[in-house]
């Protein structure tokens, strides 16, 4: 038994339940191996499944070698659940089965418990699978640093083909076809590129708009690499003469990273390294520009715990990757945010972008 599926295990045995069904596909990836993202894993007393359909079977019996892989046919995933609980647990007691309310839908839950009934209790796990991920192996460390050193290397390239004129979908296209021309299996997240005033929204969509001299570039982008994902921003400008004010948000929000980073290592709570560039932003004068945390957990996928926010209060430990992404918002002017991806080590951190943060006028 791998130690993923044995603290799964661990799991069921200090909540006291018969056995656990999991729905989210990165958990289930993480425990068994399997890929698919559309399944069920099920463990019920010493024996663990993946449910699944025709069309991922082999699939499964590939990369879950250590499971029995149940094809769910007709009767559908409630009833193949249902039988497999009959058939593991014998004796007359109300049968507890744990599951991820934070990620099954109310269809899923409903018709799970239509065909269970009163004879088996479903358990909320709430967030208790997904934290076995917050602490990465040196392997899934490895495999994020290789798709951030492919940001870093996709980023050198746009910063020298970028050109006032040039859309944002075709800047955010180039992007994308970088990364995966450097090895990238796919995109950790739709790439944003916001140019001018749509760079006051955090999570702008490229649009047809014509990037313009004098308007700050944002490139939010990452890629995965054999199933772990990079996450980094940069903000270049468009001219060789930047205003003051331009100048000024910027060189606040760099600072504000920067402080944050200092304060990085083991035994630190979460939310305080959120609050040190929260404050450094509000002392400026720019504190209600800063609306939402400063990063999040980064894995298998692009957001997971622990988070950077105020109301994160996990002490970081070696091990955890998170991302550090402060930004200022002006609504109808424009935004600045830069951000890397931390590694945190037994004395501090490690930055795994390699990118300049220095602004770049272009």
């Amino acid at each position: 038994m791998n130690d993923r599926l044995q603290r799964l295990y661990n799991i069921i045995k200090e909540k006291d339940l018969d056995g656990v069904i999991l729905t989210d596909g990165y958990n289930i990836d993480y425990i068994s191996g399997y890929k698919g993202h559309t399944g069920m894993l099920l463990v019920v007393n010493d024996t663990s499944y993946i449910l699944t359909d025709s069309r991922y079977t082999e699939q499964a019996s590939l990369e879950a070698k250590a499971f029995e892989i149940i094809d769910i046919g007709m009767d559908g995933y409630s009833k193949t659940v249902k039988r497999i609980l009959e058939e593991k647990i014998e004796d007359s007691h109300t049968v507890s089965l744990g599951f991820e309310d934070k990620s099954i839908s109310y269809t899923q839950y409903k018709a799970l418990s239509d065909a269970l009934g009163a004879s088996v209790s479903l358990v909320e796990l709430g967030d208790v699978v997904n934290k076995l991920r917050m602490i990465k192996s040196q392997d899934e460390i490895d495999l994020i640093a290789k798709a951030e050193a492919i940001g870093d290397e996709a980023f050198n390239h746009i910063i020298n083909y970028i050109e006032v004129g040039m859309t944002e979908k075709q800047v955010a296209l180039e992007l994308e076809y970088v990364m995966k021309s450097l090895g990238a299996d796919g995109l950790s997240f739709d790439t944003i590129v916001a140019s001018g005033t749509n760079s006051s929204m955090p999570h702008a969509v490229p649009t047809d708009k014509a990037i313009e001299e004098g308007d700050f570039v944002t490139l939010d982008f990452g890629c995965i690499y054999k199933g772990y994902c990079s996450d980094m921003t940069r903000t270049v400008y468009m001219g060789d003469e930047i205003n003051e004010k331009q100048l000024d948000i910027y060189n606040t929000v760099l600072y504000a990273q920067k402080a944050a980073l200092k304060c990085i290592r083991p035994g630190v709570k979460c939310s305080d390294i959120d609050k040190i560039a929260r404050d450094f932003i509000a002392e400026a004068g720019y504190g209600e520009y800063f609306g939402h945390g400063l990063g999040h957990g980064v894995g298998l996928y692009i957001h997971e715990e622990p988070r950077f926010s105020k109301s994160c209060d996990v002490i970081l430990e070696p091990g955890m990757v998170l991302s550090v992404e402060p930004g200022i918002y002006l609504p109808g002017e424009f935004g600045v945010r830069i951000e890397d991806l931390i590694v945190v080590t037994n004395d501090g951190y490690e930055n795994l972008a390699n990118s300049p943060k220095v602004l770049i006028l272009m």
